[in-house]
């Protein structure tokens, strides 16, 4: 494979994703034979691409509208490793996400991934404090934290210090412990530009519109550029469907059944000004 972080003078880096590299990208997708396709520019779709590139593997990964331009754009906005997981026993789950999240944090993307302080508000006398704390401490030894501060125990007066505007009769502490926030857009467009760089060819407004058989196995894609209408041909070895929610859409290409069917859910997370809720912390 050639080297895919230098360039000949005169030309794009590998990993550049521009206007000189999509009609090049087009023009590779309709030529060449792929060892693995992706169908979906999300962070899964992404991390698929990248992932394959980054094991010798020739890759294309088509995007119908723009990298994380669905669910990688509309997320928590968060790497944590679900603290309610834990009462549900899942420690393997925990200690994964909270691995990935350590190194997210200190050596894979510490530009876009930074701490961010919990309060949780106590409320029941004698038993609530010693649960909660006894929950973020595993929580804490089970990711090896050792790039977010560890939690603190606050009285009533400081958890009221941090969010005046907690129900005061109720309230008997507080405990601040910490997670992380991430830019997830940035995040998707960094892997996927990192897929790239190791090879892969990326390429944005380029729609599935029928999957390519030959008898029984998916040999490839029928493609069309949202822009003028082009169609081409992607043909691999491996076709992947990273397209989340749209996942059924593309499995009805194919007019057969797909084994697993998606079922759409949908989660809030609400952020909103420290300045509405007179706090300091969320």
């Amino acid at each position: 494979m050639s080297n895919p972080i230098s360039a000949p003078q005169g030309e794009q880096p590998a990993g550049t994703l521009g206007p000189q590299q999509r009609a090049l990208a087009w023009e590779r997708l309709g030529a060449e034979q792929f060892d693995v396709v992706v169908i979906g520019g999300g962070v899964v779709g992404s991390g698929c691409a990248l992932d394959a590139a980054t094991r010798g593997l020739k890759v294309a990964l088509v995007e119908a509208r723009d990298l994380a331009s669905g669910t990688s754009s509309r997320s928590s906005k968060m790497f944590h490793g679900g603290l309610r997981y834990l009462e549900q026993l899942e420690f393997g789950l925990v200690r994964e996400a909270l691995y990935e999240r350590e190194l997210s944090l200190t050596r894979l993307a510490p530009h876009l991934v930074k701490p961010l302080p919990f309060l949780f508000p106590l409320t029941k006398r004698w038993w609530e404090r010693p649960y909660i704390a006894a929950g973020i401490f595993l929580y804490d030894r089970l990711g090896g934290a050792k790039s977010v501060p560890a939690q603190k125990h606050l009285t009533r007066a400081g958890a009221l210090r941090l969010s005046p505007g907690l129900k005061r009769s109720s309230l008997i502490g507080g405990i601040r412990y910490y997670d992380t926030v991430v830019d997830d857009a940035r995040h998707t467009m960094t892997v996927a530009r990192t897929a790239a760089h190791y090879g892969a060819v990326v390429r944005c407004s380029t729609q599935v519109v029928a999957l390519l058989r030959e008898g029984d196995r998916v040999i490839g894609v029928r493609v069309r550029d949202s822009e003028d209408g082009s169609i081409t041909e992607v043909r691999g070895h491996v076709v992947v469907n990273a397209t989340g929610v749209w996942t059924d859409e593309i499995q009805a290409l194919s007019k057969q059944r797909g084994r697993f069917q998606v079922r759409a859910s949908k989660g809030y997370t609400w952020w909103c000004p420290g300045t509405g809720l007179s706090a300091t912390s969320r």
